[in-house]
């Protein structure tokens, strides 16, 4: 069993990852994932490990499922997010593991950091976000930076894992080089260390000074969108509804605009401008740059006949 603990206190642990705990006759993990759960394995054999054995744990999981002990795997969070369901996984592939095999596998979810850090600023998640691990321990920097790149250009919410360690200390400060080509410098940023354990901190600041902030290997690091603000104490992306509807008097629509229905700029309605700026006379480039999208993808838009269904839909929602 797979077992995501969640952040780290017991409250915030799902029922089935109690009972998968429970049933386990051995339970393998982290030295400090162990102290989390530590009141649930009493009276259970217990393997501890180190920090960089996570392929070493694995092994062990199923060389004792395979003598007929039923095991728990521990991870923080959840452990199909940068946990152990993935390289146990890898040793089971390579070990010749199938769904038939006598042993069987359990992935039981948990809360992942970037919920519970989330959950404790706010609400910076509401619109579309991404997570990206700073190690370099086991992926190159390069393909790091072009991740980070991406996102901050696609204007993401971003949690950044693993931002920084006693020896690893300029992943962060690249990272936010990289955040400043795309964002601005006021950019609300949030850093929680240790969500719901006993050292919790909590601090906001800026994604210009996030830098001079107390970052560590326990920390997560929460960059807002273009969109994101930070009021009363509470980090909040809105999730689009001024768009469409008057939120100050109770969420009558805008002129325009229909619920239930896609903006008036959405799929539809940016489809039917595209044609009509380009039959006035803009060219693919200029659109290109207008919207900020690839030449090749607005060039096979425009290539395209504006489909009957896509024009209705348009004119529908300007009645």
């Amino acid at each position: 069993m797979l077992v995501g603990i969640g952040p780290g206190s017991v409250e915030h642990m799902t029922l089935r990852a109690r009972a998968a705990i429970a049933e386990a006759d051995v339970v393998i993990g982290y030295v400090t994932y162990i102290k989390l759960v530590a009141d649930l394995v009493e009276g259970k054999r217990i393997v501890r490990k180190s920090m960089t054995e996570e392929l070493d744990r694995a092994v062990q999981a199923l060389e004792e499922a395979q003598a007929g002990h039923k095991v728990a795997l521990i991870s923080s969070g959840d452990a199909g997010v940068y946990g152990m369901a993935g390289p146990t996984y890898e040793v089971l592939f390579q070990a010749g593991w199938t769904p038939e095999h006598p042993v069987e596998v359990e992935v039981i979810p948990g809360a992942s950091a970037i919920n519970a850090c989330a959950a404790r600023v706010g609400a910076p998640l509401t619109h579309d976000f991404c997570s990206i691990s700073l190690s370099d321990l086991l992926t190159p920097w390069p393909v790091i930076a072009r991740r980070l790149d991406a996102a901050a250009a696609a204007d993401f919410v971003v949690a950044l894992y693993n931002p920084k360690s006693g020896r690893r200390t300029q992943q962060i400060v690249q990272a936010q080089r990289l955040f400043l080509r795309h964002r601005r410098p006021d950019t609300p940023v949030a850093i929680v260390k240790s969500a719901y354990r006993r050292r919790e901190r909590i601090e906001f600041t800026t994604l210009a000074q996030m830098c001079e902030a107390d970052i560590g290997m326990l920390s997560t690091v929460l960059i807002g969108n273009s969109n994101t603000t930070i009021q009363h104490g509470r980090m909040v992306t809105p999730r689009g509804y001024a768009n469409k509807y008057d939120v100050a008097d109770g969420g009558s629509t805008r002129e325009g605009e229909k619920p239930g229905r896609s903006l008036s700029t959405g799929l539809s309605g940016w489809y039917q401008d595209l044609h009509e700026r380009h039959a006035q006379g803009a060219s693919a480039a200029a659109l290109s740059q207008l919207h900020k999208l690839p030449l090749d993808y607005i060039e096979a838009v425009l290539a395209e006949p504006l489909q009957e269904e896509l024009t209705l839909s348009a004119a529908s929602q300007d009645e």
